[in-house]
C-alpha cells in the first residue's frame, strides 16, 4: 500500500471518494489480493449508495443489513461478505470503493 500517496491518508484510504473510478478499485483490490469480479462489483455499487445516503462508509453490521434488505439474505449474511472482503468486509470494501475508513474499525 503507498500511503505516501497525497491523494490517499494515511489508512490508504482515498481522501476524496468522488476521485473513485473503477480503476482505482482494481489497484486497491489488488493491493489486498482480491481479483474484482461481478459479486464483487455488486457489493462495492451498494456501499456507494450507502455513502451517497447516509455520509458514512457502514460498519459490518450494517453493511451486512444494507446487503441483506438489497439483494437478498442469500448475500446479506457475514460469511458471503467474508468470502468477497476477506478480514473485515467493511473496512477492506469501503477502501476498494474509494470510501472513509468506518468510523469503528480499526
Amino acid at each position: 500500500m503507498n500511503t505516501t500517496d497525497p491523494a490517499r491518508d494515511s489508512n490508504g484510504f482515498l481522501r476524496d471518494w468522488r476521485t473513485w473510478t473503477p480503476e482505482v478499485a482494481e489497484q486497491f483490490a489488488h493491493e489486498e489480493g482480491i481479483r474484482l469480479e461481478d459479486p464483487h462489483w455488486e457489493i462495492l455499487s451498494l456501499l456507494r449508495v450507502f455513502y451517497e445516503h447516509y455520509d458514512a462508509s457502514p460498519a459490518n453490521r450494517a453493511l451486512v443489513k444494507f446487503v441483506k434488505l438489497k439483494l437478498g439474505a442469500d448475500k446479506g449474511n457475514s460469511i458471503y461478505l467474508m468470502s468477497l472482503f476477506p478480514g473485515s468486509p467493511a473496512r477492506v470494501a469501503s477502501r476498494i470503493a474509494g470510501l472513509p475508513k468506518p468510523k469503528n474499525c480499526l
